[in-house]
């Protein structure tokens, strides 16, 4: 117990200065006495917009009217605890984690990772970038989520790169045989795909591994509920899996425990032989019942539709310096799609009719240039829950 102890990411750490570096200081806080910089990070990642849309968007299924499916802001939920279990009992810092934990999913798409495929498809098609949520993610925090200051300008969150390097290394295959952390303190835009560097820090590693526990169990509870998977399925995983029964609460304890007791600096963060093996049998069941099931591919007919033709309708106004303008005429046959989507890009843009005394943030595109307008509706259509992206279509439909 409290074995990584000495690789705590605190005061006086060898990573210490270089964790809680800001692209830009925040201003003066009075209360700096009683909060930590991660700390500070994690009360203005549950401030943010993003972070309160994630309630209304699909982890796995889209079930607007089922109460009782997992959401992403509750897989956050699930994402927090488990890392503050594992890095309390290991004797790291659990404010470093709690932020990254609630922060991590910020970049994800509406209807989860169909929607993601299907943004990734277009920007590759008109742009040549892949879509992915976790650089996505890091793009909303650093660029798109604004909060007002003690002068009521509205500026970036400016996290510290400690949380920032949590976000974008979360995603990409994990290590089960041993997750240590980066040594390289690196530009963070470097990151071309998924998992190609270890995160920066051992809290980050935590959460990149909680993240992957805590889906497991919950996705075959939901697939029950749905009717995709029936009392037979779990049984036949439950026989495969006899050391541990499949339910959530079971599994997270389970691995959970497993992760803690098998972990050492020297060994890196890693799994029993065992419970690697319990792992690979129950993601292979949840790939080739859950998340291959047939019963999925209307839905995702369904997404792509919904996502192309908002996007092209959106594109369809690119006309350089008078895109503004060609929107603004938009409003008379889709005012509320029209007016909101106005609102948002001009507050990213050089050219706007907004009061710039408000306004204290990145300018992230160049309104002009059609590949910049490209990614705004992107990035827009990315920052979408469900049911928000259903009205758009259904308004651009009803004229």
């Amino acid at each position: 117990m409290k074995e990584f102890e000495k690789e705590a990411t605190v005061f006086g750490s060898k990573k210490w200065e270089n964790s809680i570096k800001r692209e830009e200081e925040l201003y003066g806080d009075t209360y700096s006495s009683i909060r930590t910089d991660f700390n500070r990070d994690y009360t203005r990642i549950i401030n943010c917009t993003a972070y309160r849309r994630l309630k209304h968007k699909t982890q796995v299924f889209f079930a607007p009217q089922n109460d009782h499916i997992c959401t992403r802001i509750e897989h956050v939920y699930l994402v927090e605890s488990i890392s503050h279990t594992v890095a309390n009992y290991l004797g790291l810092n659990t404010e470093l984690t709690t932020a990254i934990s609630v922060a991590h999913d910020l970049g994800h798409s509406p209807f989860g990772h169909e929607g993601e495929v299907i943004l990734s498809t277009i920007s590759e098609r008109e742009y040549g970038e892949k879509f992915w949520h976790a650089k996505n993610g890091l793009h909303f925090i650093d660029n798109l989520e604004l909060l007002k200051d003690r002068e009521g300008k509205f500026k970036n969150l400016s996290l510290t790169y400690a949380v920032r390097d949590g976000v974008i290394s979360h995603s990409g295959n994990i290590d089960e045989n041993g997750l240590k952390p980066r040594d390289e303190y690196i530009d963070l835009n470097d990151f071309k795909y998924p998992g190609e560097y270890s995160p920066y820090t051992w809290e980050a590693c935590i959460v990149k591994i909680a993240d992957n526990i805590s889906y497991m169990g919950r996705d075959i509870e939901d697939a029950k509920d749905m009717g995709i998977l029936t009392e037979k399925d779990i049984e036949k995983i439950d026989k495969l899996t006899q050391n541990v029964k499949i339910n959530n609460s079971s599994l997270i304890s389970y691995f959970v425990k497993d992760l803690c007791e098998n972990s050492s600096p020297k060994t890196g963060l890693k799994f029993s032989n065992e419970a690697i093996k319990t792992m690979n049998i129950i993601k292979k069941f949840n790939t080739d019942k859950i998340y291959k099931n047939k019963e999925k591919e209307l839905t995702v007919r369904y997404f792509t539709l919904l996502i192309t033709e908002i996007f092209y309708r959106l594109k369809k106004e690119f006309n350089g310096a008078k895109t503004i303008s060609n929107l603004k005429k938009m409003e008379k046959i889709y005012p509320n799609i029209s007016h909101e989507f106005i609102e948002w890009l001009s507050s990213y843009i050089s050219i706007n009719d907004k009061n710039k005394e408000l306004y204290n943030n990145k300018i992230v595109y160049n309104i002009e240039n059609q590949d910049d307008y490209c990614k705004a509706i992107i990035d827009y259509i990315s920052g979408m829950t469900d049911n928000y992206l259903l009205q758009v279509y259904n308004e651009f439909v009803s004229f």
